[in-house]
């Protein structure tokens, strides 16, 4: 017998095999986020990502952590493609610790993480559906589902839509909810539990899932699992939102490594995945058949001479390809490679300081001008240009006060 899956919005749980059931009902009650979705939903082909050459200025949104009250959420602001400069952040959603989010393929919908250790008295934390409004940013919030472990820290969207991945650092979980036509998460679909320990007894000691992303063709899931020295690999089916692990199960880096962010060159030949523990990048080649990483190299993100204690946090690489990123907090810089069309190799450009303390997060805008670093430790966000030809990063000049931003994401115009 198959397992009804269980809608919760407004306090209200529902039940059914299909997201026509709660879309009916949730419309005949009048619920105003739900007609909200529903009107989203007819205007689909309207909101399909519009010419990027066309733009003048994209819309950004910063998540944060709310802990010690200077931030209350979710903030947005545009940024200038002329010349980067940013619009003052507003409150765009009111959410606890939305320290990571995801914009869906369509474009109109964000989902945050709540990067909590319990909600209602269980080991969990929670993600949420929001709806954009695009010409304030505004976000309304659709419905809430639990993460399905502790402190969720990462959230990647399907490119059709149907699927929301989110990775638990504090539980070493990772979970897949399907989303409705309407945009609203059901619960889980799958919810895995990762096992086992590495070499540093403080950090390692158990499972850490710190992020998860899906390859190019969107088949295969990818967990980057501090805890474990691995990335640990799932088959991914799109339209039932399950997953389940793969043969390889799994890649290993260099033990103390403390695998964190994961990104896919968009050839999607290689991948990189930045090592937090060692201030590392790990290339891998990609056998997108098999849904394989092999190790090609690992290279440190730091100057020879640099003594004292860092952390890594975020990698990206240029929409063109020829660039990659990794953030260091304690060099409180970025990184930046040169990556080898033919072999995925990487070499050392520069390090540019991001201008403030601790770059948990920073994002490449989709035009590849421009990088936006946040500044956990000193609530700023700093804008630097890239250099077409050489990938230096050049600073704009451009920053704004976001209170402990943590992460950052671009919203793709729509057509007009």
């Amino acid at each position: 017998m198959t397992t009804p899956r269980c809608l919760t919005i407004a306090g209200l749980t529902l039940f059914g095999m299909a997201s026509t059931f709660f879309a009916s009902s949730q419309l005949a009650a009048g619920n105003d986020a739900a007609q909200s979705a529903r009107s989203l939903t007819v205007s689909t082909i309207a909101a399909q990502t519009g010419s990027l050459s066309d733009a003048k200025e994209l819309r950004v949104y910063f998540g944060t952590y709310t802990r010690g009250g200077k931030s209350e959420g979710i903030y947005t602001a545009v940024m200038s493609l002329d010349d980067g400069s940013l619009s003052e952040p507003v409150l765009a959603g009111k959410e606890t610790n939305p320290s990571f989010l995801a914009i869906d393929p369509i474009k109109n919908r964000l989902y945050s993480v709540s990067e909590v250790t319990g909600e209602n008295g269980k080991p969990t934390g929670g993600v949420a559906s929001h709806m954009i409004e695009r010409k304030t940013g505004q976000l309304s919030l659709l419905n809430r589902q639990p993460s399905g472990g502790a402190g969720p820290c990462h959230v990647s969207v399907s490119k059709n839509g149907k699927a929301l991945l989110v990775a638990c650092y504090g539980g070493g979980t990772v979970a897949s909810l399907p989303i409705s036509d309407f945009g609203l998460l059901w619960q889980a679909e799958s919810n895995i539990q990762h096992t086992g320990s590495s070499v540093n007894p403080q950090r390692q000691e158990g499972p850490h899932a710190h992020s998860v992303n899906l390859d190019p063709q969107n088949h295969y899931a990818f967990v980057a699992d501090l805890g474990l020295d691995q990335v640990v690999i799932y088959r991914f089916d799109a339209d039932a939102a399950t997953l389940t692990p793969n043969n390889p199960p799994y890649v290993k880096v260099p033990p103390g490594s403390g695998p964190r962010h994961f990104v896919f060159h968009p050839s999607g030949r290689f991948a990189y995945v930045i090592n937090e523990m060692a201030s590392t990048v790990t290339a891998f080649e990609y056998d997108s058949n098999a849904g394989k990483l092999t190790a090609i190299e690992t290279i440190s993100t730091l100057p020879a001479d640099f003594e004292g204690d860092n952390s890594t946090a975020e990698v990206r690489v240029t929409p063109d390809g020829r660039f990659l990123y990794g953030s260091n907090r304690g060099h409180d810089s970025l990184a930046g490679f040169a990556i080898d069309s033919e072999t995925g190799r990487l070499k050392l450009i520069s390090h540019q300081s991001t201008l403030g303390k601790t770059p948990r997060n920073f994002e490449i805008d989709p035009t590849g001008k421009f990088i936006i670093a946040a500044n956990q430790a000193s609530d700023s966000v700093h804008v630097f240009r890239i250099d077409a030809k050489t990938g230096v990063l050049q600073p704009t000049g451009h920053s704004r006060k976001v209170a402990s931003p943590v992460c950052v994401k671009f919203l793709l115009p729509a057509e007009s």
